[in-house]
């Protein structure tokens, strides 16, 4: 049973003209000759076809890709109880990450982040990814596929201290899974109200980017340049948006969040990779991300 109200497949098909049923059909036959992959809906092969701008060999990376890591990523994607789960509900405290409504001029669509509590002992990685990825997940299968994603965090509480929560591996598996297994077509990664300290986060992340993000990615100290990008009304009030507190909208998508509790324990139970029935090779997280520990500690003076 599908526990989550996705967009139909003719609704798709009307929404993407380049859309082929030929396409579709051949991943459907790749997909049953996969063993080790959980079972797919059409309307998630669309999301794959529409990231990859149709290119069924990408499409078939990053289908495996986006299952892989899911899988060899527990600390992002397990344990993603929105009720139940005692160190999500303490993020949900610390941190907010929700789609705002309304879209760019060009017809994106904004995925936004912003610290609640900024006490830097607060703030657990981990915890905020796996926070991060349920909020896309959620907008990613009830939206169905959209021009393209745009990622902004308000970095309005960030403190020196938020530097040595982050880790190179945390960050090296979040942006492997956001470049190469994530089906959205990622047009923006803006981060407003920026200080100092956060050239040392990005001294953090950047072996960890591709071109095609770092092309993409721009660091606001104020709205003045902002504005060029991103149409500041639709973002929340506290961030020089009309589009309501950010609270409240947090409190919304919280509750939506804990409305599709079946959904995320479903979803863990049934779409992982069994690495024993993979063609060739098992994989694992060394495999993907090297050993934890190879990196270089960081000096913060």
């Amino acid at each position: 049973m599908d526990l989550i109200k996705r967009v139909p497949f003719e609704e798709e098909l009307k929404k993407n003209p380049e859309l082929k049923e030929a396409d579709l059909q051949s991943l459907r036959e790749w997909c049953e000759k996969q063993p080790h992959l959980p079972k797919m809906l059409d309307s998630e092969l669309v999301l794959f076809l529409h990231s990859n701008y149709y290119r069924i060999e990408p499409t078939k990376t990053t289908i495996d890709t986006f299952y892989t890591a899911r899988t060899h990523v527990p600390e992002y994607f397990s344990n993603r109880d929105p009720v139940a789960n005692k160190e999500l509900r303490h993020m949900f405290e610390t941190s907010a990450y929700m789609p705002l409504p309304g879209e760019t001029s060009e017809g994106f669509k904004i995925i936004y982040g912003r610290l609640i509590n900024y006490e830097p002992s607060a703030y657990v990685w981990n915890d905020a990814m796996k926070y991060w990825n349920m909020a896309m997940d959620l907008w990613m299968y009830t939206e169905g596929t959209m021009k393209g994603h745009i990622i902004v965090i308000d970095l309005a509480g960030l403190a020196l201290g938020h530097t040595t929560r982050l880790s190179p591996m945390g960050l090296k598996k979040f942006f492997y899974y956001l470049q190469e297994g994530l089906p959205v077509r990622l047009k923006g990664f803006h981060f407003l109200n920026s200080i100092p300290v956060m050239d040392i986060i990005m001294g953090m992340m950047k072996p960890f980017l591709k071109k095609e993000l770092m092309d993409i990615l721009h660091i606001h100290t104020n709205n003045e340049t902002a504005k060029k990008y991103l149409p500041l009304e639709i973002l929340p009030n506290e961030s020089g948006g009309n589009a309501g507190s950010f609270m409240e909208l947090h409190k919304k998508h919280l509750k939506r969040l804990e409305d599709h509790r079946d959904f995320f324990l479903e979803e863990e139970k049934c779409r992982r990779i069994d690495e024993s029935l993979r063609p060739g090779k098992a994989k694992s997280a060394t495999d993907l991300f090297g050993v934890e520990g190879s990196f270089k500690k960081l000096d913060i003076d």
